[in-house]
């Protein structure tokens, strides 16, 4: 079981390095964690690489559709990506040409969902006048996206709550990102869908935790924070911590993708002190 954690993060400098030398596997969000103002850096896309080549496999986990996790999981320096807020997982091998993929329902289910999750996302959108369903819909396979921040407004604080509330209210799931709140109907989250990866293609997450790591900047990221007890928050999650009931351990200093870089630096760097013994 998880120890609670305070409601205000740790500095990243307070993680120690054995906690941070030990990591094999860091876990991240993507919007506003590996990107920064909807852009990814040569800075973080470099970190990445960077982590890649001393054997430490990146998984990104985020809530955005199917056809960016494909690319993703072709084009970038990762082990595997979870999309959709955990309703699927890709992971691709290039020496085998292959793309493995899990979906968390079969099709024949999907139909049905996704009449009543539209249905309740024009409810929603009229709900929070200027929101808009997102940009990447057409790409996704499982969930709503209704856009509050990305390609719309940004709508006020209200807003996010106000579209959750009416797929809650309609019997579906509800998450809020920073851009986006996505709905669903089934059950499942970031936290299953990671799990699920893990049991397939490594160990089960339980086994490995000491060695795994997560980083995300809102409340969609809460399963990941309260089970993965290394997580961290790039620093532009401050304005959320109060909307998130399981924050995570530590926050860093910069914000979006520069956080991104600053923790994957500190990994890097307390996996080469660990090894320098040894030489």
């Amino acid at each position: 079981m998880t120890a609670p954690r305070a409601a205000t993060p740790k500095p990243l400098a307070e993680a120690g390095a054995a906690a941070l030398g030990a990591v094999d596997w860091l876990l991240a969000d993507i919007d506003d964690t590996i990107t920064t103002h909807g852009r990814l850096t040569a800075a973080a896309y470099g970190a990445m690489e960077r982590l890649d080549a001393a054997g430490v496999k990146v998984v990104p986990v985020t809530g955005r559709p199917a056809g960016w996790c494909d690319l993703i999981a072709r084009l970038w320096p990762v082990a595997a990506v979870v999309g959709e807020n955990g309703a699927l997982w890709y992971a691709h091998d290039p020496a085998a040409r292959r793309m493995r993929r899990h979906y968390v329902q079969p099709p024949e289910v999907l139909a049905a969902s996704q009449a009543r999750l539209k249905a309740l996302a024009a409810e929603a959108m009229r709900a929070a006048p200027g929101a808009a369903l997102a940009a990447d819909q057409p790409f996704r396979i499982f969930d709503v996206a209704v856009d509050f921040r990305e390609d719309v407004g940004p709508l006020d604080d209200a807003a996010p709550e106000a579209i959750a509330r009416v797929f809650r209210d309609g019997g579906a799931e509800a998450k809020v990102s920073s851009i986006h709140v996505n709905a669903w109907i089934g059950e499942w989250d970031k936290r299953a869908g990671v799990q699920h990866l893990f049991a397939t293609l490594w160990q089960p997450l339980d086994q490995v935790l000491p060695r795994v790591a997560f980083i995300g900047d809102s409340p969609n990221d809460a399963p990941m924070f309260a089970r993965v007890p290394l997580s961290v928050g790039v620093a532009n999650i401050r304005p959320f911590l109060s909307a998130i009931a399981a924050p995570p351990a530590f926050v860093t200093r910069g914000e979006g993708g520069a956080g991104f870089v600053e923790f994957a630096e500190a990994v890097l760097q307390a996996r080469r002190q660990k090894e320098e013994p040894r030489r």
